[in-house]
């Protein structure tokens, strides 16, 4: 699948290099919309946020939660019809509308996660180390397999509309037998 994409590191409740790849994608991924719809004529719904999440200890995620140890890629998938030459198109004209931001931090790349284990966590994003404990340390062992790539993230609710106990995240991870 191919996304517009933004790498940090960091805490993504306190770290403002999160705040900011997300508030560059969504401009970013609407400017690339209506360029796909006036040019290519083709429209497409942006699709849910989804991120990228590891650390050098895995465990942070789960036992220590130290949030500050956490890489992330956040990002927004785009149909395969999108090109980067679009894209640059579109980064230089948001660019140009808000110079204050970094644009040029973000890019078109595909993903290929290939086997994967996932669940639907319904709850606080601070409440997910149970369910991730529970994929990576049993579930994901118990049945001969091994994590390979990054913990991957789907938000199907919108935080700023929807209770924190009510949110809705696919939390996804690629494997492999062991």
């Amino acid at each position: 699948m191919q996304y517009l994409m933004v790498d940090g590191h960091g805490d993504p409740n306190t770290a403002p290099a999160y705040a900011a790849a997300v508030e560059m994608l969504y401009p970013l991924a609407y400017t690339v919309k209506f360029a796909s719809k006036r040019e290519l004529e083709r429209d497409y719904i942006v699709p849910p946020l989804e991120a990228l999440w590891w650390a050098d200890d895995m465990s942070s995620f789960t036992a220590a939660r130290d949030k500050s140890a956490w890489h992330w890629t956040v990002m927004l998938m785009t149909p395969d019809w999108i090109t980067p030459d679009l894209v640059d198109r579109a980064i230089q004209t948001v660019a140009a509308k808000h110079p204050d931001k970094a644009f040029t931090d973000a890019r078109l790349a595909t993903l290929d996660e290939g086997t994967c284990v996932q669940t639907l966590h319904i709850g606080a994003y601070d409440d997910e180390a149970a369910t991730l404990a529970a994929m990576h340390d049993r579930f994901i062992p118990e049945n001969g397999l091994r994590m390979t790539g990054h913990h991957h993230e789907i938000y199907l609710s919108d935080p700023r509309r929807v209770a924190s106990e009510k949110l809705r995240t696919i939390l996804r991870q690629p494997v492999e037998p062991r």
